[in-house]
């Protein structure tokens, strides 16, 4: 049964606690259409779950009610992940809910997260990413110089795919070479760029943009063919694209740049704290999983070159 349909289906109590949670997320929160969409389909599960065992409001919800949930999902063959982010949604609802008068308690306050298996993400080596960013064709006609420029950008800086999509000319201060993105949850920083993104932009600029554009392409930096702002799909395609032309390159899609960028920070001689700020991570624990790429590649090394590895 669809999301919607289960939705349509739950109690009053139930189905009208979905819609403020909904309206919370978005308004209060400033939580991307995305990332609601996420959390309503976890609460609308939940919910669902919580009147197979009879209870039909917010207010009767139990952490033994919550822990079934889970139980029931695991059952069915879901991820860690994918629990784990279930088990974050209901926290955030249980949390939401108790502060609203809906729950008596913050039940799903002691609710546990299964810990996630993760992987190391693939990462470019360095002249790898040199060959990926330099590899669209034609960097003289618009498409190839826009190709080339939003390649440089994304490595150059490490922003997620999102964020370059939502930039406008007016976020691109040329004479700093820096530019200004707004990220998760609305936050907005700066971050620098360098000479060669400088160069493959002001070609972009001159010769790519003004190609692309049409009458209502309006303030977006990058365009489609259409001149429309350029849609993530559009940049993960040419980054796919751009990896497989190198030889021995994984296959790396816009998250992969990002993921290669903070390593190689990293690798030389950024400090953890830095790499956050430029990535744009709420926690600096979400930016500690680069100093496990580094540390397996210099492990790798040490097997590889030394005599009693």
């Amino acid at each position: 049964m669809s999301t919607k349909a289960m939705r349509a289906e739950l109690p009053v109590a139930h189905r009208e606690a979905v819609d403020r949670f909904e309206r919370h997320l978005a308004a209060e929160r400033g939580r991307s259409e995305h990332t609601v969409r996420a959390y309503v389909t976890d609460i609308v599960s939940l919910l669902d779950h919580a009147v197979r065992l009879g209870l039909t409001s917010p207010a009767e919800l139990e952490l033994a009610a919550l822990r079934s949930w889970l139980a029931r999902l695991r059952s069915g063959g879901a991820a860690s992940t994918s629990l784990g982010r279930r088990a974050a949604a209901a926290r955030v609802f249980t949390a939401w809910a108790h502060r609203t008068g809906l729950l008596p308690t913050d039940v799903g306050a002691l609710l546990a997260s299964p810990r996630p298996h993760r992987d190391l993400p693939a990462v470019l080596r360095r002249e790898q990413a040199a060959g990926v960013v330099e590899s669209p064709a034609a960097p003289d006609e618009p498409v190839g110089a826009r190709d080339r420029a939003i390649l440089e950008l994304l490595y150059g800086t490490g922003i997620r795919v999102g964020e370059l999509c939502g930039l406008d000319l007016s976020a691109v201060d040329d004479g700093r070479r820096l530019v200004r993105v707004f990220g998760k949850g609305g936050r907005e920083r700066t971050v620098p760029y360098g000479i060669p993104a400088e160069r493959t932009l002001q070609a972009y600029l001159s010769i790519g943009r003004p190609a692309l554009r049409v009458s209502d392409s309006g303030a977006a930096l990058f365009l489609g063919v259409r001149g429309q702002r350029i849609s993530p799909g559009t940049v993960r395609r040419i980054v796919h694209a751009a990896a497989r032309s190198v030889d021995g390159s994984p296959d790396i899609g816009p998250h992969g740049l990002r993921h290669s960028a903070a390593t190689h920070l990293l690798e030389g001689g950024a400090d953890l704290r830095t790499v956050q700020e430029l990535l744009g991570h709420a926690s600096l624990a979400t930016t500690q999983i680069y100093t496990h790429v580094s540390a397996e590649r210099l492990r790798a090394a040490y097997q590889q070159a030394h005599p009693r590895a």
